[in-house]
């Protein structure tokens, strides 16, 4: 059961490392074993909603180090292969139908990054990493880290720029 409900979850994290399917699950699954084997060392809270989002943190951090991990192992550039709708449907609920849309398109702008600027996006902006904490992961400086995510979020702009400059939008005060 904890497997089946994380599982979504678990998927989407990695693959925004690993874009090869078949490559992802199994990065997934190994993530899986490990988070099975040191189960016994997380410490539950008190309240169910905190223990649910410290949880999460927790299996996040162990999926994104086994994915960069598999990286490490293969150093090669990944197949760039779209996600299976269902995966998708795991996103927030509160998102509205545009917002999601968006979302979808960005990651799949972000999987165009080159691995260097790709990794340190997802690691900064998605998963909430410091540089220090990236520079230590991904084996780089932290100038390297810096410079790498200014070089991901000026490409990505120019993406949204493009994508969308012909839209004309009216602001609300």
């Amino acid at each position: 059961m904890f497997y089946e409900h994380y599982y979504g979850f678990a998927l989407k994290t990695v693959f925004r490392y690993i874009y090869k399917y078949d490559k992802a699950t199994d990065v997934v699954n190994d993530s899986f074993v490990k988070i099975f084997n040191s189960l016994e060392k997380f410490q539950l809270s008190k309240e169910k909603a905190e223990t649910e989002k410290i949880l999460m943190g927790w299996m996040k951090r162990i999926l994104i180090n086994t994915a960069i991990d598999e990286l490490r192992r293969q150093q090669s550039m990944p197949e760039i292969v779209e996600l299976p709708e269902y995966i998708w449907e795991e996103i927030d609920k509160s998102q509205n139908a545009d917002q999601k849309v968006l979302y979808k398109e960005l990651i799949c702008e972000v999987k165009k990054l080159p691995p260097s600027y790709r990794n340190v996006f997802n690691m900064f902006v998605i998963d909430g990493y410091s540089h220090n904490e990236i520079a230590k992961t991904l084996g780089i400086s932290e100038g390297t880290s810096k410079s790498a995510l200014a070089k991901a979020k000026a490409q990505l702009k120019k993406f949204l720029e493009n994508r969308y400059s012909h839209r004309s939008y009216v602001v609300q005060k």
